[in-house]
Formats: structure tokens, sequence, C-alpha cells
């Protein structure tokens, strides 16, 4: 099949990529791993390194002139051009090493197509930068983002650049939350992905600017082609400017949770 990778529009690039790298992920789960120390208590494993190869060849075969960045293998390609793919082959590292399977594979073309794989359940959510869809057992549906299941998935990992203005235990400890929403904490690229599909009402995390992060570049992507509602923790658009990232299924929701991060 390689040799028509070429004649895949962007969308199709990327879901043969992240399709390559979970074929990998899947393929290796449950076997003891190399894990490669990153510091500060990060980690890859050798499945991270072997998905994240297999994406490449997708993407070189496909687009041969395009700039890469990896979240393992790090910049290939001008870092400044203006088709540059971003990779995290990976989502869920932690869960993976300890045998839980909610973990995801990321690709996103910056400002473009994106596809996001679970490599257990099948599911590959994509967008072309207008629609966003998953494809599952041949078959194809528009994402409906819905605030229906009140779950919000926090990421509660450090560092917490925005403490004390943004602490995700004291929205967690709001009466509002409470009432409101029951918190979850999954592979961030799955959390977006549900929030897309309605699977979740909204996600939060505290952060930098995240709109060029290989880790939520897609799902990001996707969230936005699904409707969703997109800013950072303080409300602003994300990018330069902006830190975190509050992502909700509607406008509701997300004034809901914007009332009550203290930002």
């Amino acid at each position: 099949m390689t040799h028509s990778y070429p004649r895949l529009d962007d969308a199709g690039v990327a879901i043969a990529a992240v399709r390559a790298g979970a074929d990998v992920v899947r393929g290796m789960y449950g076997r003891p791993l190399t894990r490669i120390d990153k510091g500060a208590g990060d980690f890859a494993t050798a499945a991270d390194v072997a998905a994240e190869k297999a994406i490449l060849g997708v993407i070189r075969a496909a687009r041969p002139d395009d700039a890469v960045l990896c979240e393992e293998g790090g910049q290939r390609g001008a870092p400044d051009s203006a088709r540059q793919w971003l990779v995290d082959p990976l989502c869920g590292t932690l869960n993976y090493a300890v045998g839980n399977m909610l973990v995801a594979v990321n690709v996103a073309l910056r400002g473009g197509a994106a596809a996001v794989a679970d490599p257990f359940s099948g599911e590959v959510f994509f967008t072309d930068g207008e629609s966003a869809r998953v494809r599952h057992a041949g078959a194809d549906a528009l994402l409906a983002p819905t605030p229906a299941t009140r779950l919000v998935d926090v990421n509660l990992d450090p560092p917490f650049p925005g403490a004390p203005g943004f602490r995700a235990v004291d929205l967690l400890a709001h009466p509002g939350f409470v009432e409101r929403f029951r918190p979850r904490v999954v592979s961030t690229t799955l959390a977006l992905a549900w929030v897309a599909a309605g699977k979740r009402s909204a996600y939060v995390t505290d952060g930098g600017d995240l709109s060029g992060s290989v880790h939520f570049a897609a799902g990001i992507a996707l969230c936005r082609a699904a409707g969703c509602v997109v800013t950072g923790i303080d409300g602003a658009p994300i990018g330069q400017t902006g830190r975190g990232l509050v992502v909700a299924a509607d406008g509701e929701t997300h004034d809901l949770l914007m009332s009550m991060t203290g930002c």
C-alpha cells in the first residue's frame, strides 16, 4: 500500500499514519518494554520509538518534502516550514507501560488535517480541517459534541505554571463543579477526542501555549472542527499569548467552567 500514499489527501495521510502507529502500539502491548528516561519522571518506551518510526515511514512516503516534529525524534526539516507535521506516537505512555489501554496515537498537520487513533477500540478520529469524523469498522460518522455526560477530564499532572491563579484541585472542590460535573483522568488526546465525540463534556488543563504541542495539536484540531468551544484557562484564544486549555462541548459548559477556574 506504500505506493498509494502520495495519492492521499492530507486527512488520508494523517489517518494512514496513526493507523500505522496504532498497529505497533497494539502489537507491543503487554510485552516487557525498555524504558528511556527523559528526566523529571518522564520516560518513553520501545513502543513509543517503534510507533514513531512507523508513522514517519508513512509521512515520508506520502509527503517527503514536509517538515516533521516528533515527540521522541525531535525536529526533522525546517522548523519554520509552511507544512509541518506534529507527531505524538503514544499519548499515555505511563498508562501503557503499566498495562492500561487508555492511550492514543496522534498526528496533526499544523493548521490543517489531523487524526487520533485509539489502538484498542479501533476508532480513528480525524478532521480535514473543516469537519470532524470518527471511522470505525469501515464506516464514518460525524462527531457530535454534547454536554450530556457531565464528565470532565481534568489534567492533574505537574508542572502548574498557572498556579496560584488556576489550581485544578480547587476546580474539583468547587461546589458548582461538584453539583454539575464528575471528574475523570485519561490520556490527554483521547480525552480531547472524546469531547469532540460526545463521550466527555469538557477537558481542562494548566500549561503554557499548547497550540503547537505534539501532545495537543491533533486533539485541538478535532475539537475545533467538531464545533467545541476551545480557549485557554483564562478564556483567551489559545496561541502564543494563551495558556492552558479549556475545551467544552458547548458554550454553557464552557461558561460554567470558566466561572469556577478563578482566572
